[in-house]
């Protein structure tokens, strides 16, 4: 068993959780290194997990609207396939008056949907959300062993936060960023949905990765990125429920937190997840990530300096 984590600790750790889990510069990570340096112990990966509920509380409350309306979609149109109720349609040709999607300059993407093309939207994503999320759900099963112990070493998060990097430059770079989310496809569902299993090692970043696979699939930033946000609340409030229980009792050597310091560190990140994720989405539509590339970089071989000296332990 480790050391009780302190009130100090747990503001900080809340703190950072919220500011870098929207960014594609891996919260886990950060964690991991604020805790290493600033603290001498690990937080742990169950800490970690359950915090991560806060942030995405924040994805919740933020896109409330997209999700009731995916929702809705979803089992309205299955429950027309499952009762073969679903309405008739009337070729464009045939309907006395027609809403097609308007042109309009001031928004992204650049039209409205119809009534029946959002909800075929929305209920495309849902499904592509439900796919996309079977891949980390079972991985993340098999090998949560290592990933809450051998997957923490810091000369394996150094590592990753530089190489994935490079994933982000090349991303951006030979991404063509014209495919708007109303043309997404089972494919780059289940492709985004692969790459976020990438998100279970430390120092990848869940958004960088499923970011940067939509961007080399075409997608523009704010659709990938929109997406990345969608795709990671069923595997973050899973593996956050899941991990509350070993919160209290981290498995191997890590700062053990109190309920009430958990609950504190998880409203903190909360609030300051809801301010990281609006500011993302205004970020993502007029710059590159490559703006991050440069950071992660820095930090990987800061943290690989630290080590190399001793100043810091990989484990």
């Amino acid at each position: 068993m480790g050391e009780s984590m302190t009130w100090v600790q747990a503001l900080i750790l809340g703190l950072v959780q919220g500011l870098t889990e929207f960014l594609p510069i891996s919260s886990s990570a950060h964690m991991r290194i604020v805790s290493a340096v600033f603290f001498g112990d690990d937080a742990g990966a169950s800490f970690t997990a359950v915090t991560q509920l806060g942030t995405e509380a924040a994805v919740l409350v933020y896109f409330a609207k997209d999700i009731w309306r995916i929702l809705v979609a979803w089992f309205t149109t299955m429950s027309w396939k499952v009762t073969g109720r679903e309405p008739v349609r009337v070729p464009l040709s045939e309907q006395p008056t027609t809403q097609l999607p308007v042109y309009r300059d001031d928004i992204p993407g650049g039209y409205v949907l119809d009534e029946d093309s959002q909800r075929e939207l929305d209920y495309r994503i849902g499904w592509y959300v439900i796919i996309a999320t079977i891949p980390i759900g079972v991985i993340g099963f098999l090998l949560k062993d290592q990933i809450r112990t051998g997957a923490r070493n810091l000369w394996l998060v150094s590592t990753m936060l530089i190489l994935f990097a490079l994933v982000i430059a090349a991303a951006e770079y030979y991404g063509s960023k014209r495919r708007p989310i109303e043309q997404l496809t089972t494919r780059d569902g289940i492709i985004m949905g692969l790459s976020q299993c990438l998100a279970l090692i430390p120092g990848v970043s869940r958004s960088g990765a499923t970011s940067s696979a939509g961007l080399f699939i075409g997608l523009t930033r704010e659709a990938a990125v929109r997406f990345s946000f969608l795709l990671a609340i069923p595997a973050v409030l899973a593996s956050g429920l899941f991990s509350l229980p070993d919160a209290f009792e981290p498995a191997g050597e890590g700062l053990n937190a109190s309920g009430m310091q958990i609950l504190v560190a998880t409203v903190i990140s909360f609030l300051v997840g809801y301010a990281s994720v609006a500011w993302l989405l205004r970020f993502v539509t007029k710059h590159s990530l490559d703006w991050f590339v440069g950071y992660r970089i820095l930090l990987g071989v800061t943290v690989m300096a630290l080590l190399a000296t001793g100043v810091v332990s990989a484990t």
